[in-house]
């Protein structure tokens, strides 16, 4: 599913270079579940967040599903973020004065189908239907089936991690990238939370996962170390 080469990403600030990944080489296939470790500042962040299409690499080749991923246009790496991944984050990132239910259907706000482009009122009607099923549908996934009006600010950081993770799920992504997903939870939270996302393996999905903490990367099927911009596997 994920070859890379070589990966590295610099950045530049007047005349200082700082490099932050320094020539990663692996593999991942689809269906597992790889846990990336390591203490802050050595670049697993960083390179989540190439992996999952939100930054380019400096250099190196990076191939999804047998696409070179630098050869891609911002529209091709959108389509990407969008439809093949899901992302969950420490900080949840809801829209706080927003219902359950409204937060889980955003990113339906940017799928692209016949209906979407419609004048028809009783189509965009029926559109809206089915996204209402769909976000019920992945919210009782994650156990918050009875929470769907609630506004996010009301919830727990428990649930507010949960909801992330539904939103996650709306487009079926093969792929769920999660950086530090328990970092701003309890212990009990945090363990329910790894719970889902092992269920979510189970279930077919590709599951990479960022942290600091040994505990969580366990639960992993695979754990990369990171120190200094590389990774041992």
């Amino acid at each position: 599913m994920i070859n890379i080469q070589n990966l590295t990403k610099e950045y530049q600030t007047d005349n200082l270079v700082t490099k932050v990944l320094k020539g990663i080489s692996l593999n991942i296939d689809q269906g597992e579940f790889v846990a990336i470790i390591g203490p802050s500042g050595s670049g697993k962040s960083t390179l989540m967040h190439i992996l999952g299409f939100l930054i380019k690499p400096s250099s190196g080749n990076y191939f999804f599903e047998k696409q070179n991923v630098a050869q891609l246009d911002d529209s091709e790496l959108a389509y990407l973020r969008n439809k093949k991944a899901g992302f969950v984050f420490q900080s949840f990132n809801l829209l706080p004065r927003t219902t359950v239910l409204e937060n889980v259907k955003l990113p339906l706000v940017y799928t692209n189908d016949n209906e979407s482009t419609t004048n028809s009122h009783e189509l965009n009607n029926l559109s809206n239907k089915l996204k209402n099923k769909r976000a019920e549908e992945v919210l009782n996934r994650v156990g918050l089936g009875h929470r769907l009006h609630h506004y996010s600010n009301q919830l727990s950081g428990g649930e507010q991690q949960r909801v992330a993770i539904a939103r996650a799920l709306i487009n079926n992504p093969e792929i769920i990238f999660a950086d530090e997903p328990t970092g701003n939870l309890d212990s009990k939270s945090g363990e329910q939370i790894m719970q889902i996302f092992e269920s979510l393996n189970k279930k077919g999905h590709t599951v990479i996962l960022v942290t600091h903490e040994s505990d969580i990367a366990a639960k992993a099927k695979r754990i990369m170390r990171m120190k200094d911009g590389f990774v041992s596997l």
